[in-house]
């Protein structure tokens, strides 16, 4: 694995931790919305992520042999369809006829704790790719002599 190909892997780590970041974002700021895109409620969102298979030769080559590092890739983002939260208010203005408001099935401790964990890992990513560039940089000042 070349030291170009550490940085790519450390790359896409960053950008799907990143993303992973937003989406956490946006379910935390809906959290007590009772209104989301037209009069559906706010529903939470996760980031699905696979590995990131690259089809050249060469990689497949290195692939089989046990050797190809390709990377993270976002593959969707993903809909939490479980139970909303109903919350008796008769005098909210989206109160159901039985005075039930439904509220995001978002859990705020939960969004907390993933994005310091995709923080982390976003963290983790930058350490890598500053190695690689490190480890790269060397490398020259060797071959300068």
């Amino acid at each position: 694995m070349g030291a170009f190909s550490a940085m790519d892997v450390a790359a896409t780590g960053m950008t799907a931790q990143q993303l992973r970041i937003d989406i956490i974002s946006q379910n935390i700021a809906n959290a007590h919305s009772t209104r989301g895109d037209g009069s559906d409620v706010y529903r939470r969102k996760t980031v699905v992520m696979a590995e990131k298979r690259q089809t050249a030769f060469g990689n497949v080559l290195e692939t089989c042999m046990g050797q190809a590092y390709s990377g993270v890739k976002v593959t969707a983002i993903a809909t939490d369809m479980s139970d909303l939260k109903m919350v008796y208010d008769p005098d909210n203005p989206d109160a159901d006829e039985n005075g039930y408001v439904s509220y995001p099935n978002v859990n705020t401790v939960q969004e907390m704790t993933d994005m310091i964990d995709a923080s982390r890992s976003y963290e983790a990513n930058v350490t890598a790719f500053e190695a690689a560039k490190a480890m790269s940089s060397k490398g020259l000042e060797i071959m300068r002599g």
